[in-house]
């Protein structure tokens, strides 16, 4: 499984020019499902994330996390980040995750997310998504259980 974790200030996604999903202070969790990934990975990688100490504390420092802050997520689903550009200029995304079994593992990580008490919302699973967001630092961390 990867992700691309992003901190804001806010974040949205419409589908269809309308507005599904938003949220105030938190993560946008962009992630993708890789070929062979098991849902056991999910909830770990749920975990880590959850405790990523990259929110600042009074000291202006990175040392709180998500729950600390009682921020938010965004979950979006983005098979493009198993992009391989290794044989040319047009990406590759043979090593993702199948759509049933991207959607499976998907809606298994925000629903992990969930149970560790995290407020989520989720984009669309498939759909043309516009996502908008206010990076907050920037600060954006790049998780790849493959390696």
């Amino acid at each position: 499984m990867r992700a691309l974790i992003q901190r804001v200030g806010e974040a949205s996604v419409a589908v269809d020019g309308k507005t599904i999903a938003e949220i105030g202070p938190g993560l946008l969790i962009l992630t993708c499902a890789m070929e062979g990934d098991a849902p056991e990975q999910t909830a770990k990688m749920a975990a880590k994330i959850s405790k990523l100490r990259i929110f600042k504390d009074d000291a202006g420092k990175m040392n709180r996390s998500l729950a600390d802050i009682g921020g938010q997520a965004l979950v979006v689903s983005q098979f493009t980040l198993a992009g391989d550009t290794s044989r040319g200029n047009r990406p590759g995304f043979s090593t993702a995750a199948g759509p049933d079994e991207g959607r499976a593992l998907y809606e298994k990580f925000a629903a992990d997310i969930a149970t560790l008490g995290i407020p989520v919302q989720t984009g669309e699973f498939g759909a043309d998504m516009k996502v908008a967001l206010l990076n907050d630092g920037p600060v954006t961390i790049w998780m790849d259980d493959q390696t």
